[in-house]
Parts: C-alpha cells; structure tokens; sequence
C-alpha cells in the first residue's frame, strides 16, 4: 500500500494528562460560576472510547450514561453530523444542538455507548480506519491495542443502531506530514474504502488528531465530503466551514462539572498552553496551520 511512509502520532505524556486535568477542572468551575451558556449554534463533543480501562480516551460506562442523562434532562437535541451540516447551511439552528462523535471504532463503543444512545434516541458518528481494522497498522500508543470493531460490525451497526460511519483516512497518520500524493491518498482513499464496505456515500471526515491544513481542507473537498471534523474546541455557526467544524473532546479526566461547561461553551476557547501541549503529543514538526481558522 502507498501508506506506509508517514510519522505516527504519539500519545501525551502522563505527566501532561495530570497538568491539564487540573486546569481543565479550574475552568469548569470559573465557566459555571459565570453561569452565562454560550449562545446558539452546533456544538460537536467528540470521545474514543466507552469503557473501564485506565486510559485517558476512555470514559467509563457509568460516566457516559451520566453525560448523556445529562444531556437529555438538559432539552438537548442529539442530532447526526451530516444533519447538523444542513441546518447550518440553512441557517436554522435550534437552541441546545448537539453532535456526538467517535474517532477510530473501538469495539467498547458498541458494546457500551449504543444501549446508553439507543435508550435516549441519541445519534452519533463514528469515524473509522480502515488500515486498522484490517490489521495493517496499529494504534502504537498502546502496548495492547484496544478491540476495534470489524467491517462486520460497522455494517450491521451502520444499517440498524444509533450509530452512522465515517472516515478517518486510511492509517491514521499526521497528514501535516506527508506528500501531497499520500495526502490524497489517505483522504480520498478512506472514503472509497468506506463506501464500498457500507454500500452508501460517505459525507462526513475526521483529520486524525485534528491536524490539518488549507491543503488538506482542500483535498478535503476534492475528495466529496460534505462535513470534515477538526478538534478545535468551539461552537459552529453558520458561517463555520463545513470542512472546518470544531470540536471539544470528553476524555478520562472529565467529571460531570466539567462535561456540563463544556457543554455550557466554558471550554470553547484553547487553552494557552495549546501549542505547546500540542508539540508535546505529536513531535516539533507537527503543528497546526491555523491561521484560516
């Protein structure tokens, strides 16, 4: 395959994760205090996975059912990514509208985040690799590698749960730094994996890690998706580009306070140390061509 040169990307340090989960949980607590919601428009939460393990991507099942009964006993409208695109380019936007993600299709996900989506008539999009569940490349931020769903659960639980697909390029590299061919490729390439494996057109992409730039925008669009995920913190408006949605992310760390000022929009804006917690986890090389955003 024409995917194999690329740098991997690499996990924070477990000293970062601490730092940050205690600045995460001052600002949760400043954004309530304030008590004033951030104002309309689509906000994403993005996770990777539902289970008990000590990881820091994985919140456990009875913090998940917690956030979504959360969510529910707030009014708020859990709607799929594709039809949230929509109403943004319509320009109509009900109040307390959100999106829930899922990069790279662990199978803890069906196991134990659809019973909790199905019960509350929830949606989400799970964002899958194809070089991953064919074995030929690896999360190697792991020592075992958690289980990942198979072509075979994607499509039953494409065609009949909660749960819809989308892409996350073919091996999951930082694409920051690879060739304008491998670019492509990766792009273009895991939506017709994807496609062919699902039997339908697939609109939506995720950048892996968020890191991407104008080029990879544009090949973005090239390739035909309609929506493509960042993880930007923030709210979408209609003026976001559909190929720029921002994202926040719900990890370990995140207690009920801070799931709620998330999403209040007490965490829209980065925090300072971003660029450098950023260099941390994906090397000196990566970084983030943000200016457009």
């Amino acid at each position: 395959m024409p995917f194999a040169s690329h740098e991997r990307l690499r996990p924070l340090p477990d000293a970062a994760y601490v730092a940050k989960a205690a600045i995460v949980r001052a600002r949760s607590y400043a954004a309530l205090a304030r008590g004033r919601p951030a104002a309309g428009g689509v906000r994403i939460l993005f996770y990777h996975r539902v289970s008990p393990d000590r990881d820091p991507l994985a919140v456990t099942p009875a913090r998940f059912a917690a956030q979504m009964d959360t969510l529910a006993a707030g009014g708020h409208r859990v709607v799929d990514l594709v039809d949230a695109a929509a109403m943004l380019e319509r320009g109509d936007v009900p109040d307390r509208t959100v999106v829930l993600n899922f990069d790279d299709g662990y199978l803890d996900v069906a196991e134990n985040a659809v019973p909790v989506l199905e019960h509350h008539g929830f949606t989400a999009t799970v964002f899958i690799v194809p070089g991953l569940i064919d074995g030929e490349v690896t999360l190697d931020w792991y020592e075992r590698q958690p289980p990942l769903m198979s072509w075979e659960d994607v499509a039953r639980l494409d065609a009949g749960s909660p749960l819809r697909f989308g892409a996350h390029t073919v091996t999951h590299p930082n694409l920051l730094t690879v060739s304008d061919r491998q670019a492509r490729d990766e792009i273009a390439g895991s939506k017709r994996i994807v496609e062919e494996r699902l039997g339908r057109p697939v609109e939506a992409f995720c950048y892996p890690a968020g890191l991407f730039g104008d080029r990879e925008a544009a090949l973005v669009g090239e390739a035909g998706y309609r929506v493509a995920v960042s993880c930007e913190p923030g709210t979408n408006i209609p003026a976001t580009d559909p190929h720029r949605l921002r994202r926040t992310q719900v990890d370990q760390r995140d207690a009920l306070v801070d799931f709620r000022a998330k999403v209040g929009g007490g965490h829209d804006r980065p925090l300072l140390l971003r660029t450098l917690h950023r260099r941390l986890r994906y090397g000196a090389r990566s970084h983030e061509a943000s200016s457009s955003r």
